[in-house]
């Protein structure tokens, strides 16, 4: 680990409010928090504002974020998930890694490079960035899709190239006769095998038991201190085997993905896991040579323009071969586009052992951390302008079909969990169902359990039509979203006025705004759930059957005079109907008055009555309530 000297609390204070300012300001701007902390980072380095000199220390110290983040990856990777992965490790990671090495290689050769340093850079290049990978496909609730399980898939064979590359290195030394004495590469083999055996063992035999022991007989803190031994211990095996830190932060991850611990330890690795996440990046910012891309501006900005493009088409090339979608493949290829944090191991055990001078490793530096700089600018171009709709690849889905055609009783719109329940009432009595989705993943998953889904948006008219909305007698709209059920809503509405609708409800302000509408039915997703739910509490608390059947209809009334109540005046109104654990302050006059007020009327008098018949009627129950059974 570097040397911190030289840091103290005043830089610390820098960091933090530099992360503070422009993070926010970013992700306002849609730019994402990682390009917000490379600027904020560029901003106080030593090459801008100088606020910090030591740019070097930060970065070994928040590698440790990319190294918990790896772990809790692995927490979510069982074995068996992982063994499934291996053809996407293996053979989708593996054929990246060449194919783009020797097109970069190719490349920098053409531009007059000698061979030793085209290879090293283009390799060095080869190695994305995990962090800034992982953090957008975080950020984009990503990670566990099939696309960013390939994703994940690559990142780890790239982790492990890093041990051969090493090792190309040190011959490619020895050839020129450039490298110093070191040790034999099978003792860098032996040590790298013996770094996995040590870990693998540790997690599998040792770690359970500890935290067993720690549980029983240790504090809150001193499971929190083992938490993180475990993934400062299993990252500095691997370092001492010549291994990436964050390979062995995953396995010991993955080895512990099964342990009843695996909740405990991901609560407490992640507040570290995020704030050293975000210094690395702001580190890596810092450690922009702004002197070394004016000095040589012409290879700095030619070589990021040129490796980025030339990684680019490697990358949509092997994808579109392994049979990925074209958006898939763009989107792999703007975000795996850049170079990452191994390149800077690789170019400096060159420069140690003579293969690169210090302008060379400047240069190619520079170029690594430009380029991470550029992603998610890049990936922001291409999601925005160049990605096709997705139903342009509907059709190459062999187990997907387009809404076209449909001519049944009932059309349901959307098929999530809500859905997948009402639509079993219909079944059970063979009702004609046609059901649509536009989420592909859930069509195919669906299809697995004997449903059949069509593909289609029913926010679009065409879709509607194609969907049989014509002849439907009844519209089911059961899609997540609010904003969509009311474009469905008011385009059937428009275009189809005799066909019945049946809204799922997200919340109250929806519920108006679907009683407004007029449609014929509408619920509020979990409103009867949670009904039922503290019916069960009540019994379960010693209340009869009658008390608790007579307390649910009551919130239920009110729920629905308060309901009709905010249709008219609003969501603030109706208030006195809704119970709280708190007392409601009522107004009362400056001056009490002298006598009681009475009723002018017989008609103010009946309205006296009802309100103070029902303030009695609560007072029984929340007596009722407070005292409990007898």
């Amino acid at each position: 680990m570097a040397d911190a000297a030289g840091l103290n609390l005043g830089h610390g204070v820098a960091l933090l409010a530099a992360a503070v300012v422009a993070v926010p300001l970013f992700r306002k701007f849609g730019l994402g928090s990682v390009l917000g902390y490379l600027a904020a980072g560029l901003a106080i380095g030593p090459f801008a504002l100088g606020l910090i000199q030591n740019a070097e220390a930060i970065l070994h110290v928040a590698e440790l974020g990319v190294v918990m983040f790896l772990f809790i990856i692995g927490l979510e990777m069982r074995p068996a998930k992982l063994w499934k992965l291996r053809k996407e490790i293996f053979g989708l990671g593996a054929a990246q890694v060449a194919a783009c090495g020797l097109l970069l290689t190719g490349a920098a050769m053409a531009f007059g490079v000698a061979a030793p340093v085209a290879f090293i850079g283009a390799m060095g290049f080869v190695l994305s960035s995990t962090a800034v990978i992982m953090q957008s496909l975080d950020e984009r609730n990503e990670l566990s899709s099939p696309s960013g399980q390939r994703a994940v898939s690559i990142l780890l064979l790239e982790d492990l190239a890093i041990v051969p590359l090493l090792a190309v290195v040190a011959v490619l030394a020895s050839t020129l006769g450039t490298a110093e004495d070191g040790p034999p590469l099978w003792r860098t083999i032996g040590l790298a095998v013996a770094a996995v055996a040590v870990v693998f063992v540790a997690g599998r035999y040792a770690i359970n038991p500890l935290f067993r022991q720690l549980a029983r007989y240790g504090g809150r803190e001193v499971m929190l201190a083992a938490a993180l031994l475990v993934v400062c211990g299993a990252a500095w095996a691997m370092a001492l085997g010549g291994l990436s830190m964050a390979m062995g932060a995953f396995l010991a991850g993955v080895l512990l993905s099964d342990s009843t611990f695996r909740h405990q330890l991901e609560a407490d690795v992640d507040p570290f896991r995020s704030i050293l996440l975000g210094l690395f990046f702001l580190s890596v910012g810092m450690s922009l040579n702004l002197a070394v891309v004016v000095a040589d501006w012409r290879w700095v900005i030619g070589g990021v323009a040129l490796f980025m493009v030339v990684k680019a088409i490697g990358i949509y090339g092997v994808a579109r071969l392994f049979k990925a979608s074209h958006n898939e493949a763009l989107e792999r290829a703007a975000l795996f586009a850049q170079g990452g944090e191994f390149a800077f191991v690789l170019f400096g055990a060159a420069t140690v052992a003579g293969l690169f001078d210090a302008r060379t490793s400047a240069i190619l530096t520079a170029i690594v951390i430009l380029s991470m700089v550029l992603t998610p600018l890049v990936t922001i171009v291409v999601s925005r302008w160049l990605l096709k709709d997705d139903a342009v690849s509907i059709d190459d889905l062999d187990d997907v079909d387009r809404a076209e055609g449909l001519r049944e009783r009932v059309l349901i719109i959307g098929f999530g969990r809500f859905a997948q329940v009402a639509a079993q009432t219909l079944l059970w009595r063979d009702v004609d169902v046609s059901i649509v989705d536009s989420d592909v993943e859930m069509i195919q998953a669906a299809g697995k359990f004997g449903f059949k889904v069509y593909y289609g948006d029913g926010t679009r008219l065409d879709v509607l039509r194609a969907s049989g909305v014509e002849t439907a007698e009844t519209v089911l709209v059961c899609v997540d979203k609010p904003e969509a059920a009311d474009r469905i809503v008011e385009l059937i509405q428009s275009e189809f006025p005799l066909v019945k609708l049946f809204v799922r409800a997200y919340d109250r302000g929806h519920s108006i705004r679907l009683i407004k509408a007029g449609v014929e039915f509408h619920i509020r997703e979990t409103f009867e759930s949670a009904l039922a739910f503290g019916e069960h509490v009540l019994k379960d608390l010693g209340f009869s059957e009658d008390e608790a059947r007579e307390t649910i209809e009551d919130v239920r009334r009110r729920d629905e005079e308060r309901l009709t109540l905010q249709v008219a005046d609003g969501l603030q109104a109706g208030r006195s109907l809704w119970r709280n654990n708190t007392s409601t302050p009522q107004p009362e006059p400056y001056v009490k008055p002298r006598r009681e007020g009475r009723a002018l009327n017989d008609q103010a008098a009946e309205v006296l009555e009802e309100e103070q018949e029902g303030q009695r009627a609560d007072a029984r129950l929340d007596h009722m309530v407070d005292a409990g059974p007898l």
